[in-house]
């Protein structure tokens, strides 16, 4: 692995632990589900995969998600791909009728953004101070940066490890300066992971890449929560309808994870395809946006 930087420090990871023990029961109820393909599992036996009481397991479930265990693994099953993109898929050009605004979106907070120009990312990040702290989230510990002008990065270190969490955001930007000071970011971040956001700061993302996958990215902010797309209609959408494959990657370099939702990009098949910070982290999502709309 490339080491840090000289010009940033990093702590051993994030204090908090509650995230992570969430996301790491969610990862494991993944595991278990996977492992038994006769049909669903009851309460009592996806407890005891777990090795928890029946009781304790519904409690941290439910708190998770909203819903009980049996309900979220209908969403966590290898098959709800697949369903989704039968029953949820939206096409990009009508998406706002399915509600990109009101209850529909998750992220109202986050609607505004603003893209670096071509000239500024091409300094690979010089002469910008870019905040980052560690957070917990429902999928485990959030590594957040942002400079002034709001959100550029969120990845996620539950599969990937910390070390190499904070290596791939740095690595996107490597001239740019970075400070810890969670404290700038945490009004953001409070809105981003689905908390009482009631008072804190409209939070824009920036979003810094190359001219093409910025056009990838505002494609995805047009799927609303609890619908999915494929890679093919978003080539049809930023007007390369061949260039499936070059939208798979520009997806996969989304810097913004769950504010620009490249969880909901599927394949045609209504395989999950990849996923940067690994598959079990785009299942949970998926997962837990459809608890939250209730499908």
């Amino acid at each position: 692995m490339e080491q840090m930087p000289k010009h940033i420090t990093q702590n051993a990871g994030p204090a908090e632990e509650q995230g992570s023990y969430h996301y790491g029961l969610v990862k494991r109820a993944i595991e278990a589900i996977d492992r038994h393909t006769d049909g669903p599992l009851s309460l009592n036996q996806l407890a005891g995969e777990m090795q928890m009481s029946p009781a304790h397991f519904q409690r941290v479930f439910s708190k998770w998600a909203g819903v009980s265990p049996g309900r979220l693994q209908q969403y966590l099953r290898l098959g709800h791909a697949k369903a989704l993109l039968d029953e949820r898929f939206t096409m990009l050009e009508t998406s706002d009728a399915v509600g990109l605004s009101g209850s529909g979106r998750l992220h109202d907070l986050f609607v505004k953004w603003e893209a670096m120009s071509p000239g500024e990312f091409a300094r690979k990040g010089e002469g910008l101070k870019m905040y980052w702290g560690w957070f917990e989230s429902p999928f485990g510990p959030a590594l957040v940066m942002g400079t002034e002008k709001g959100i550029c990065g969120i990845g996620f270190s539950a599969e990937t490890g910390s070390h190499a969490a904070m290596a791939d955001l740095v690595g996107r930007w490597p001239n740019a300066t970075f400070v810890e000071d969670p404290l700038f970011l945490k009004p953001w971040v409070l809105g981003a992971f689905g908390a009482d956001a009631a008072g804190t700061e409209q939070a824009p993302l920036y979003l810094i890449g190359a001219p093409f996958q910025i056009k990838v990215w505002e494609a995805l902010l047009a799927v609303p929560t609890g619908y999915v797309t494929t890679y093919s209609q978003i080539a049809d959408k930023v007007g390369h309808k061949k260039a499936a494959r070059a939208v798979g990657t520009a997806v996969g370099r989304n810097p913004i994870s769950w504010l620009i939702p490249c969880h909901r990009a599927l394949r045609k098949s209504g395989g999950l395809g990849g996923y940067h910070w690994g598959l079990p982290v785009k299942r949970a999502m998926l997962a837990y946006e459809a608890a939250k709309t209730r499908l």
